[in-house]
């Protein structure tokens, strides 16, 4: 089937720049969220970035104009009933998302997709129970979305075969590199990026290196675009330890796993990385 109508839940970061993604490939696209404030946000992000665009020549006023068009702010879900994908992105609380993908499941056509952009959260766990679970699948980008070429396409228990052929096929169709991944937890990206995060924390709850002094052997020696503390600030010291919590959790509490209390405390504080102005680094300086 023709996809056409793209609807996106959480105009955070990461919805934002799904959003984003979509109306550049032509969909159209209704973000949602109850705060409207975000919303303002996201449009003066979607403002910020398309002029920058205009001014490097990438598009010009009228195609920029057209991409922004594309995105209707709303405030209530029912407004996503005829949407043929919904992708949520809100934070990562399973009771959250199960209570998003609970009303969903009423509200959207049987033929729609339905997807999560959890980076660590089972897509069986939140599909369970639900009515067409087959049309329940992970989808999840990689911060900032209109960048990172990756997305994983994410199998639950009981998603149908043509539905993550469909799920792939969308996220070609957005220009990305889409990858066929199995309901584990981490899924391949996060699970693999733990111990990059964890070990860097422990050499500094050791007090071999100081944060900086990590960032640039990791850069320098080991060829990494960003340190892994770097890395933390961009994507959120929050979001960065809810998912080793969900990892260490489903596994089993198994050992390479472990959250650090470095980043627990961080958290309690609000020093969350650059969203907040400071994180491992001061951003207000």
């Amino acid at each position: 089937m023709e996809m056409t109508t793209v609807g996106v839940i959480g105009a955070g970061t990461m919805g934002a720049g799904i959003a984003l993604v979509c109306s550049r490939r032509g969909y159209q696209v209704l973000l949602l969220d109850a705060n409207q404030a975000v919303l303002d946000k996201a449009n003066a992000y979607f403002t910020s970035t398309l002029e920058r665009d205009v001014a490097k020549g990438k598009i010009t006023e009228a195609q920029k104009e057209e991409t922004q068009k594309r995105i209707t702010p709303v405030s209530a879900m029912e407004r996503l009933g005829d949407c043929d994908v919904v992708i949520e992105a809100v934070p990562e609380r399973l009771d959250l998302k199960k209570s998003i993908f609970t009303s969903l499941a009423q509200l959207c056509r049987s033929d729609a997709l339905l997807l999560s952009n959890t980076s660590s959260i089972s897509i069986t766990e939140i599909a369970g129970g639900l009515p067409h679970p087959e049309r329940i699948l992970g989808f999840h980008f990689f911060n900032p979305a209109p960048v990172m070429p990756l997305v994983e396409v994410i199998r639950g228990m009981k998603s149908g075969e043509d539905e993550v052929q469909r799920a792939y096929r969308f996220a070609e169709a957005l220009g990305k590199v889409p990858v066929l991944v199995t309901d584990t937890p981490g899924f391949i990206v996060n699970r693999i990026a733990r111990p990059y995060y964890n070990e860097a924390l422990r050499i500094l709850g050791d007090g071999v290196a100081d944060v900086a002094k990590i960032d640039r052997i990791m850069k320098r020696a080991g060829c990494f675009k960003m340190g892994p503390f770097e890395l933390q600030d961009m994507i959120g010291i929050d979001i960065n330890f809810a998912t080793t919590e969900s990892v260490y959790s489903d596994f089993f509490q198994e050992g390479r796993f472990k959250p650090s209390r470095i980043q627990q405390r961080m958290v309690q504080a609000g020093s969350l990385g650059r969203k907040t102005g400071e994180g491992f680094y001061d951003y207000n300086k």
